[in-house]
């Protein structure tokens, strides 16, 4: 089993940075293919970004290329999502997730999940 939780959300202004954090713990924890999603209510979930087991390489979704920094830091069992330049879109719950399949954008390839944290991006 692998334990995830997420941190670092909050309110902040168009324009604005913030970076989350997600703890991983359980066996293996760091062996794991990593990413970022975000749902908003009533949507489906949305694919952020996703990482390599050794950090070596990640994609990102169209919408956040340029503006989110996916990184993972394996001695320290975290994952971080740095959000620059953000935009009322960006409002969401945003979840890390842990899989087996390297450089999917599909969340039923991701088997254990966060419960979540809060971005609201706002004036």
């Amino acid at each position: 089993q692998v334990q995830l939780v997420e941190s670092g959300g909050g309110l902040v202004q168009p324009g604005g940075s913030l970076r989350l954090s997600c703890a991983v713990s359980g066996r293996a924890a760091m062996t794991y293919v990593l990413a970022w999603f975000r749902q908003v209510p009533g949507k489906d979930r949305e694919f952020v970004a996703t990482i390599s087991r050794a950090g070596s390489w990640s994609e990102y979704a169209d919408s956040v290329k340029g503006r989110f920094t996916i990184a993972r830091d394996n001695g320290k069992n975290t994952l971080y999502l740095q959000m620059n330049n953000l935009k009322s879109e960006d409002t969401a719950v945003y979840l890390c997730a842990a899989g087996e399949t390297s450089g999917s954008r599909q969340g039923g390839d991701y088997g254990y999940w966060g419960q979540g944290t809060q971005v609201t991006v706002s004036s």
